[in-house]
């Protein structure tokens, strides 16, 4: 029977599950955890192919307990029936190890029909998930839960294991693997830390590749071909998605225009032209705003320009887009203004108009006091007029603070000297 190179590879033990030494290196708290025996309801969170699996074998393998495994994508309430069945029977004498893949799956009804007995402790839950577990599994089963994040296999650590999966083939197959110079190790740094997607490209490049006599001859342009793409590790809907498009954010506001065009990339390689095209007005108002006021301007018309052109070509003008972001002058005052005085409202904090600022078009406004005492700022010199305009509770707040860019202070300077005394 066959079976996938990625599984006949599996790890057996923590020393040789790869690339996850934040968790699993000597002295770190998972390893503690799983040596010391008492193993506690645990979530793996991470994307696929990173070792979540291998480890809960691998706790399985130590435990007493009787391993039932679910994945949520197919699993349904009955199933989660039979396993709470099978407690307190001679089927599970000593409770029962529950593997439950892919969790964001289970609504919320299935996740709490564990709840008694994952807290009792008759069922210790390992659940494994791709998405932000505190995004998608409920409060009551986190708090029984310990989270523990795989992150993606760098790829020196890949490579390591993309050459013992060659000497394995070679052992398997009976060839002997002549690989170009830099064949292995594009196939580990395009596996995206997918060390599954790794197994897999040289599973093929053993199945698809020329051979001479007992010689397997594999090129870098075979190991281009099976990896193609295989690094972008990226969905509209999960977690990916939103870490890019912060990374993005971050990377203009922090004025570094490589990291910013890298993943402007990342997201037109992903067929998303309308995520950057939304980021990058947010942008310039957010972290440009009135150092250059006329940014959003220029975005605009870049991103105008992307949605007539599409992709590919679309590339273009919002390359040209965010490295001008990145490239100009930061200022945040206008969100600080605007969240502040948010923040007051919040706090009950508003206060009846002025009545000289209210309507006064209208019969009976007079009567009402409405407008009576207000002063039209044209009729003065520069055309300003000192007045109140917040009201009374208020009138003493201040929201807007200039920044200390060139655009701000120049206005600053100009102010100051209209409303000297």
């Amino acid at each position: 029977m066959y079976q996938p190179l990625a599984d006949e590879l599996r790890p057996q033990t923590l020393d040789d599950v790869c690339g996850q030494e934040h968790i699993l290196g000597p002295g770190a708290m998972l390893r503690r955890i799983i040596e010391s025996g008492n193993i506690p309801n645990l979530i793996f969170y991470g994307p696929s192919g990173t070792g979540k699996t291998t480890v809960a074998n691998i706790i399985a393998n130590r435990t007493q307990r009787k391993l039932c495994k679910l994945n949520a994508t197919t699993a349904s309430s009955s199933d989660i029936r039979e396993v709470v069945g099978q407690l307190d029977t001679f089927l599970a004498p000593n409770g029962i190890l529950l593997y439950l893949d892919e969790i964001q799956y289970f609504n919320k009804k299935q996740q709490q029909s564990l709840l008694e007995f994952i807290e009792n402790g008759k069922i210790t839950l390992i659940a494994s998930t791709t998405e932000n577990p505190y995004f998608y599994i409920y409060n009551a089963v986190l708090s029984r839960s310990t989270v523990f994040e795989f992150r993606p296999i760098p790829a020196e650590a890949a490579l390591k294991a993309v050459r013992r999966a060659v000497m394995w083939m070679e052992n398997r197959t009976g060839l002997r693997c002549e690989a170009e110079a830099g064949a292995l190790e594009h196939v580990a740094s395009s596996s995206g830390g997918d060390l599954r997607k790794a197994m897999n490209a040289v599973e093929l490049l053993f199945s698809a590749s020329p051979r001479e006599g007992d010689v397997l001859r594999l090129s870098l342009a075979d190991a281009q071909s099976v990896t193609q793409k295989s690094a972008m590790r990226y969905d509209r809907d999960g977690d990916s998605h939103y870490d890019i498009l912060s990374a993005f954010q971050k990377s203009v506001r922090g004025s570094d225009p490589d990291a910013a065009v890298h993943y402007l990339a990342r997201l037109l390689e992903g067929g998303d032209l309308a995520s950057p095209c939304r980021r990058m007005l947010v942008i310039a108002s957010e972290d440009i705003g009135l150092a250059y006021p006329q940014a959003i301007a220029v975005v605009k018309a870049c991103v105008d320009a992307a949605f007539q052109l599409g992709l590919p070509e679309a590339r273009i003008p919002l390359a040209e887009a965010v490295i001008f972001l990145a490239t100009c002058p930061k200022s945040n005052s206008a969100i600080c203004a605007i969240d502040a005085a948010a923040e007051d409202l919040k706090n009950g904090k508003s206060g009846d108009i002025p009545p000289h600022l209210k309507d006064a078009h209208y019969s009976g406004a007079a009567k009402m006091g409405c407008g009576l005492t207000y002063r039209y700022p044209h009729s003065f010199p520069n055309s300003y007029v000192a007045q109140q305009y917040l009201p009374d509770t208020l009138k003493d707040a201040q929201y807007y603070r200039f920044g200390t860019n060139k655009v701000e202070q120049a206005c600053k300077r100009y102010w100051d000297e209209v409303k000297k005394p």
